[in-house]
């Protein structure tokens, strides 16, 4: 644990120095009037930054940049505290507790949905929105056929068969305090035959294929769809709740107090089946993120008219 506090500590340490000391490549303070969202590399945030940057353009008069692909929640969360963005369009609960505020992720929701809103307030005068309706959790996945004849409904029902079976899992699972592999074991009781690290994007390729028997997969990727794959309940509630939310700084809010309704507006207007299906059109059908949030917003009347 004291090994997990120093690692998360150092990292953050390092991000804050380089962002002090100069801006990342293509970050600095937006033009006055000008909306700064920031997304990570995976499709499923770039939608969401998309839908709000939408909104944000068709009903106020500021204009949005984009600033995609930041590669971890710290440096996105320092680049907003740090004002070269304005708002982040997908903060994650469980992810935050654990890399921003360095406490043990909640496994209740709701308890760490209240926890990460008031810690965000108090401790960086940043307003974390209620979330857009979804979680995207880890997932134990297999394919529908291995899923039939095993009987495979929850990651519990794994346990007869686990010690036959391979695991693909994503590069830093393995050995991550909290819930990584060590927990799991713990939480569960079994382990796999073999445990094999692999980037994540490769494993929905690798279940299908038969490379790998069981994937840890992101609960709402649309190759889940794609695949024809089946994700275990997670009967013991093993992982931490991954609600999902815009986050902005008070400030913002305050100079654009227009942001705060439209920000509001998405809370509880996306479930995990049509987030995945929102992915499942980005990356299956190869569609644009922004194409993508603007046919949803339009196919469900998001958008209003200024004098409402």
């Amino acid at each position: 644990m004291k090994n997990r506090l120093f690692r998360t500590g150092l990292i953050a340490a390092l991000v804050a120095a380089l962002l002090a000391g100069c801006a990342l490549p293509g970050l600095g303070g937006g033009a006055d009037g000008t909306i700064r969202i920031s997304t990570l590399t995976h499709t499923e945030t770039q939608v969401l930054g998309h839908m709000l940057r939408h909104l944000i353009e068709e009903e106020t008069d500021l204009k949005v940049e984009m600033v995609e692909n930041l590669g971890t929640s710290i440096i996105q969360h320092q680049a907003l505290t740090d004002g070269q963005v304005d708002i982040t369009a997908a903060r994650y609960t469980g992810t935050d507790m654990a890399s921003i505020l360095d406490v043990e992720p909640m496994k209740d929701p709701d308890e760490a949905m209240a926890f990460v809103q008031k810690e965000f307030d108090e401790r960086f005068d940043q307003i974390w929105y209620d979330s857009y309706g979804f979680q995207n959790t880890y997932a134990f996945t297999v394919t529908a056929e291995l899923a039939e004849a095993e009987g495979l409904e929850t990651v519990s029902d794994l346990e007869k068969v686990a010690d036959s079976l391979t695991l693909g899992v994503d590069n830093n699972w393995l050995n991550r305090q909290g819930d990584g592999y060590p927990g799991f074991i713990e939480a569960y009781g079994f382990e796999f035959g073999e445990a094999l690290p692999m980037s994540i994007g490769l494993v929905y390729q690798a279940v299908k294929s038969g490379k790998m028997d069981v994937v840890l997969a992101y609960s709402t990727d649309g190759r889940l769809k794609a695949f024809n794959l089946k994700t275990l309940e997670d009967d013991k509630r093993f992982f931490p709740p991954y609600e999902t939310s815009p986050v902005t700084r008070k400030d913002v809010i305050e100079k654009h107090p227009e942001l705060d309704e439209l920000l509001r507006r998405m809370a509880g207007t996306i479930d995990a089946e049509t987030m995945t299906l929102l992915n499942y059109e980005a990356d299956v059908n190869k569609k644009e993120p922004a194409i993508v949030a603007k046919e949803f917003l339009e196919e469900h009347n998001y958008f209003r008219d200024k004098g409402e």
